[in-house]
């Protein structure tokens, strides 16, 4: 009876562990509606602006930030107060035509460690 008890205990100990947060989708799109993408781009051909989306899970009472560079450049940051489990948010960035190239996205914690990044190619005639 008191293994039984103890593996339970184990269990539901076990089923309140907060998992690792983690970045389960992220990706470029032309649009976000109802909090979800559109679609998913990988370059941008005369696409202006372009949708930088993330789901956030288990980053609860943390901030998360979106820093877009060019060229190595950071030319916007945008920063997000995660207040949920699961938290969705996106960014936006219009481009001038001498901004054609490669974009990335990094997506930075609290701790300033890049926890997933996306690149994309724009090109604005």
């Amino acid at each position: 009876m008191k293994k039984s008890l103890a593996v339970l205990a184990l269990a539901l100990t076990s089923a309140f562990v907060m998992a690792e947060p983690e970045v389960s989708r992220h990706q470029f799109t032309s649009a976000v509606i109802d909090r979800e993408p559109v679609d998913a781009l990988t370059d941008a051909m005369n696409v202006n602006p372009i949708f930088y989306f993330t789901d956030l899970r288990g980053y609860e009472g943390t901030t998360v930030t979106h820093r877009w560079l060019f060229n190595g450049d950071a030319m916007a940051e945008v920063m997000f107060n995660v207040a949920g489990p699961r938290w969705r948010v996106y960014s936006t960035k219009r481009f001038q035509p001498e901004w054609d190239g490669e974009w990335v996205v990094e997506v930075v914690d609290e701790a300033g460690q890049v926890v997933s990044s996306d690149a994309i190619l724009i090109q604005i005639d």
